[in-house]
């Protein structure tokens, strides 16, 4: 079942220590696919050493195992909830990369300092609060992943626009148009907050890129104008 599916989502995970964005099992990928309803995610705390392709597990989007022999990530009901929500997302990538845990554990939004950042995620990377007592007692995962979804609509942000977000104490979720788009866009975010703390190292005071500057690069790559890269045949 879903077999090319498994062997994208087992590759795009397989990436994530060969990256350095995760350390031990502190991570997964999943990939959905739309047509069937299915999902595919890690299985939780399997060494990477010994994942397989056939180890991924397969969920509906009601969260019943359908397929696979471990336990499914136990973030499972975060990317359960993403996924419900942001229809046009295809993969969920969760990590504790460095950079970005340490902003999350700051609390603090990314602000975009630069192209780099605006290449590839519009405006600052949010931040969100942390979940209550009563949050984390009763489904802790469930609502991680209600408090993003709450967020971006709240602030009406644009979740391809916008395809990574941070969660305050914990660490960052980044999405795509597949597994491997989510991935690269944790690599994105992981550089990303490491650029921005080390500017405001070298500049205390620094403020964002102009926004100007942000639109054009963010506009380059991205929408009915963007002009980067070659045609597709």
């Amino acid at each position: 079942m879903l077999e090319r599916l498994k062997q994208e989502v087992y590759e795009a995970n397989m990436e994530l220590p060969r990256r350095g964005l995760v350390t031990l099992t502190w991570g997964n990928v999943s990939g959905i696919d739309r047509e069937s309803g299915l999902f595919v995610i890690k299985p939780s705390g399997v060494p990477y050493e010994e994942l397989k392709p056939q180890d991924m597990v397969v969920l509906n989007l009601r969260g019943e195992q359908v397929e696979g022999t471990y336990r499914p990530s136990s973030d499972t009901p975060t990317h359960l909830e993403l996924y419900r929500a942001f229809p046009k997302i295809g993969g969920i990538t969760h990590t504790h990369s460095a950079w970005a845990a340490s902003w999350a554990q700051a609390g603090r939004a990314i602000p975009c300092y630069g192209t780099t950042h605006a290449d590839y995620i519009y405006g600052e990377v949010p931040c969100v609060r942390n979940l209550t007592e009563e949050e984390i007692a009763s489904a802790y995962e469930q609502n991680t992943g209600l408090l993003i979804v709450r967020e971006f609509q709240e602030r009406g942000l644009d979740e391809e626009a916008v395809p990574a977000v941070l969660c305050k104490n914990h660490g960052p979720f980044t999405w795509g148009r597949d597994a491997g788009e989510a991935l690269r866009n944790a690599v994105v975010l992981e550089e990303v907050a490491r650029m921005a703390a080390r500017t405001e190292m070298l500049n205390p005071q620094v403020k964002p890129a102009p926004r100007a500057l942000q639109e054009k690069h963010y506009s380059r790559k991205h929408g009915a104008g963007a002009y980067y890269g070659q045609k597709k045949k």
